[in-house]
């Protein structure tokens, strides 16, 4: 590994806005947030804070409120309509 090129990589603490999780995970975001920007403390330990619109912990298919089509319904409107 060649030095001095590859960006820094460690801990940052990822919030969901919409629900207020917070997750902790390592990512190269650690060297561009800690010099300015929010920080979060959790369990004691603070660290360079990232909001996100969406995660796990509130988008639909994750949470389980995703609508499921219905397909066989659009066939049979398909053929009601065009005559088959």
């Amino acid at each position: 590994m060649q030095a001095g090129i590859h960006p820094e990589y460690g801990p940052v603490a990822f919030r969901d806005r919409g629900t207020g999780t917070v997750v902790v995970v390592g990512s190269t975001l650690a060297g561009r947030s800690r010099d300015q920007g929010p920080t979060i403390e959790v369990d004691g330990t603070t660290y360079p804070l990232v909001d996100v619109d969406v995660s796990s912990a509130s988008h639909p298919f994750w949470t389980g409120t995703a609508r499921e089509l219905d397909t066989e319904g659009r066939v049979e409107a398909f053929r009601r309509r065009y005559g088959r």
